[in-house]
């Protein structure tokens, strides 16, 4: 039997329909750094030790979903890159956090602050994409940047970090403990 909605016998083999297998093929993947990829996609970068932190209220969670513009905060926003577009927009942050592992245990390497505004009822947004990209190389690269974080917004993030892994915490490099005081 068919799911619902498969109207071409030829599409169907069984299990998943032809169309879905290609589907999953072209889909985009977060590579690994233990794999040698040739070819197709080999310009991929490594997000396996990337995680994404919204601040917005005074709160810090994690949101992985920002790693494709998908946050909480971001779904069914239209953003601008034009500041004046969001008169009435709260600020939130999306801090990109780089974990390095080594045979001491994991550390938060690289922690980088991108600033954005959010008009919740209007669904409208401001934020520069480019400078998201280059905060979260940044934090690759192991470089710490959290200007802009008010006093509020750094114990935020400071108490998810540190409740999130506090080994990590403690081995992480004293510029971000510093930052975050």
């Amino acid at each position: 039997m068919r799911p619902h909605g498969v109207g071409n016998s030829s599409f169907w083999n069984g299990k998943v329909s032809v169309m879905e297998e290609n589907k999953k093929k072209l889909a985009f993947n977060i590579v690994s750094s233990n794999v040698n990829h040739k070819g197709f996609g080999a310009g991929s970068i490594d997000l396996s030790n990337v995680s994404s932190v919204i601040i917005d209220g005074g709160k810090a969670y994690l949101d992985m979903g920002a790693l494709h513009a998908k946050s909480q905060v971001e779904k069914g926003i239209k953003f601008s890159v034009n500041k004046e577009d969001v008169p009435s927009g709260r600020r939130c942050w999306i801090v990109w956090v780089a974990v390095e592992r080594t045979e001491a245990g994991g550390s938060y390497a690289g922690v980088t602050a991108c600033e954005m505004l959010v008009d919740t009822e209007a669904r409208r947004g401001w934020k520069i994409l480019a400078d998201h990209v280059n905060k979260m190389d940044y934090a690759m690269k192991r470089r710490f940047v959290l200007d802009g974080l008010d006093e509020t917004e750094k114990a935020a993030l400071r108490q998810c970090l540190m409740e999130h892994n506090a080994e990590w915490w403690e081995r992480s490099d004293e510029v971000l403990k510093t930052a975050l005081s």
